[in-house]
């Protein structure tokens, strides 16, 4: 196994819940530094890696390191776990998981117990949700939750680590966006050993609490003041079935990075990134977004009085569960784009829509 992919299995199966980022920042920090001038944290540990950080004009590649998780909300008498979700943790896949509860003490295993088939009534059958889904970590009481370790507020994840599919697919849990910091770093290590000189400032940002509202991503902005940033997250492969084309498109895993065009994207921006994946003839998929994108690519565009920004998306299956699906020539062309992008661009270039 290469060192690249290496790193990749050992970052993706660490847990890094949002709030909690800290422990999978160092493994990307520790696998960046060689190919970097420079990097800094910020306060709530977003990491960055810096390339010539002298440089006045600064150009941000960003991914979001946070993973969906849930913590501790209430211990009945008799030791069940109740929980609340911390980002959009999908109650319907729980049952039966199994669980890491991260606590000052270490790592207790625990699992989502779930009524046996044999009890329940099929006429009025209970589905998972909020107030049913419950762990078992093995304790009979609260008190001896708490000997344990186990207090209210303590974070938990689920234990499945990545695997592949038909070797032309990663799955497993946080792909959701722990795969796009893997593709930054990528990108600085090519940068690196291709010995390519940028006239500017590169910022690759790997920010933390994008699953709760993109408030990483935020923070970071304001320190950076980028001008212009290029946003790299999932979206969703809309080939499976239960997804419907017609409400969120149609995305295929393994025929491109989707661009999305919608107000936060900058079309300039956009046709720059566009003309780089033609040039290198790297396939692509084109998205819309109604509003916002949902990414961090809002709170970058809507930052320091507006900087350009753009997304690049990861096309994903199931997301949100433990068994998030990508393609790896997708990944491969996404790190490939923004490559040739950073390559092609001129930092004179006039972003202004009216002159």
């Amino acid at each position: 196994m290469d060192t690249n992919e290496k790193f990749l299995y050992k970052y993706l199966n660490n847990a890094s819940p949002t709030g909690f980022e800290a422990s999978g920042q160092q493994i990307w920090l520790d696998y960046i530094k060689p190919f970097v001038d420079d990097y800094f944290t910020d306060p709530y540990g977003s990491a960055v890696g810096v390339i010539n950080p002298e440089a006045e004009f600064k150009v941000v590649i960003e991914a979001h390191a946070d993973e969906i998780s849930w913590f501790v909300n209430y211990i009945t008498p008799e030791g069940y776990i109740y929980v609340i979700r911390n980002g959009g943790s999908d109650h319907m896949i729980a049952p039966s998981m199994r669980v890491n509860i991260h606590t000052d003490k270490g790592v207790v295993p625990g699992v989502f117990g779930w009524p046996a088939i044999h009890v329940r009534d099929k006429a009025k059958e209970e589905t998972p949700k909020m107030d049913n889904i419950f762990i078992d970590i093995g304790a009979r009481s609260k008190d001896e939750v708490l000997e344990m370790g186990v207090h209210v507020g303590c974070v938990i994840t689920f234990q499945d680590e990545l695997t592949e599919l038909n070797k032309k697919f990663y799955s497993g849990r946080a792909l959701d966006n722990r795969i796009g910091g893997y593709m930054i770093a990528e990108v600085a290590r090519m940068l690196k050993e291709e010995n390519v000189k940028l006239p500017f400032g590169l910022y690759i940002v790997n920010a933390v609490q994008e699953e709760i509202g993109l408030r990483g991503a935020e923070m970071i902005a304001a320190r950076i003041k980028p001008d212009v940033a290029i946003i790299t997250d999932v979206c969703h492969d809309t080939t499976a079935p239960m997804y419907s084309k017609i409400a969120s498109g149609d995305y295929t895993a393994g025929k491109g990075p989707v661009l999305t065009c919608g107000a936060a994207v900058h079309k300039k921006l956009l046709d720059l990134i566009i003309a780089s994946a033609r040039k290198e003839e790297i396939p692509f998929q084109r998205s819309a977004s109604s509003r916002s994108t949902g990414t961090d690519t809002d709170a970058f565009a809507y930052s320091n009085g507006g900087v350009p920004a753009a997304l690049i998306s990861l096309p994903l299956k199931y997301m949100h569960t433990t068994v998030e699906t990508a393609s790896k020539e997708d990944i491969e062309n996404v790190i490939g784009l923004m490559l040739a992008f950073l390559k092609d661009f001129d930092q004179k270039f006039d972003f202004r829509y009216i002159k």
